[in-house]
């Protein structure tokens, strides 16, 4: 029988199938012997144990698209970070700690900045202009009216999506959202797989159409910078592309060499100062780790 493992919970996996709906599994001793981990949202084989139980054994983990070390989980076709225009307000070095994580795991990533009615027309449109120039989709929603929801789905549409975001910026409220009339099923199956305050402490995947699905992740507070050399951590910044060919020297880390392009547009103005600034404490970051 063959199945999608929607949530994991201390040596438990709970695998969506067609035939049984859900089951609650055991992974078989080999995967710990080849040191492969089942992660949400791989698509599994199943042996059954107990059909009145729905019990089972995950007896193969079938190949993956892809999988992500923070959060992680398989087979995703993209993020959905949600930051909050305020109450709290946003963190923007954890925002671009995230973008560089997914950019270095390859992930395309949409920005969502939520509680926009707690802020000006101005403030909203000067945050979604910084990441406009940076080349990422910026959706911007008010759970609280309802507001950029239809936006949101329709970005989601036919695609598996991992839904990050800090606490307290509204993320439960707008998946609640995005469910829709799915949000009764969604309920039965949170119910079935309760284990205390485990719940919000793991990744699940979401069912919103038979095509698309959610991963809501547990909210973070911080983020740690992938393990990379110096001279990687430009190319995780998409907006200094287009000026590194002005610089003078090749491999140049836009910090303190002369004639620099990336530099030159921070000047005047083309780049986020904010950015730039969350790019030079992440490389201080990066050599510090090389010094031990």
């Amino acid at each position: 029988m063959q199945g999608k493992i929607i949530k994991g919970i201390a040596g438990f996996y709970y695998v969506y199938t067609k035939e049984l709906g859900l089951l609650e599994c055991k992974a078989k001793g080999i995967f710990r012997k080849d040191k492969r981990k089942p992660l949400v949202g791989d698509n599994v084989c199943v042996e059954l144990i107990s059909r009145e139980d729905r019990t089972g054994n995950i007896t193969e983990i079938q190949q993956r698209d892809n999988a992500l070390i923070r959060p992680a989980v398989a087979n995703v076709d993209q993020a959905l970070v949600i930051f909050a225009a305020a109450r709290p307000k946003p963190n923007f070095n954890l925002l671009d700690r995230f973008l560089l994580t997914m950019e270095y795991q390859q992930v395309h990533t949409v920005i969502c900045f939520n509680k926009i009615d707690m802020v000006s027309r101005e403030e909203i449109d000067d945050m979604a202009d910084i990441y406009d120039a940076c080349g990422y989709p910026v959706i911007l929603t008010s759970a609280r009216d309802n507001r950029g929801v239809e936006e949101m789905l329709a970005l989601l549409k036919k695609k598996t999506t991992v839904v990050a975001g800090p606490s307290g910026v509204g993320k439960s409220s707008l998946v609640n959202l995005i469910q829709g009339d799915t949000k009764m099923e969604t309920r039965a199956v949170s119910e079935k797989i309760q284990r205390g305050r485990h719940t919000t402490r793991h990744s699940q995947m979401i069912p919103i159409d038979s095509d698309t699905f959610i991963l809501d992740t547990p909210g973070f507070s911080s983020l740690n910078v992938p393990d990379m050399e110096e001279v990687e951590l430009q190319t995780f910044f998409p907006e200094f592309a287009k000026y590194e060919p002005v610089c003078r020297f090749q491999g140049c880390l836009h910090l303190k060499e002369p004639d620099c392009g990336v530099k030159q547009a921070l000047e005047e103005g083309k780049i986020s100062a904010g950015r730039y600034e969350n790019y030079r404490q992440i490389m201080e970051e990066i050599r510090g780790r090389k010094k031990y």
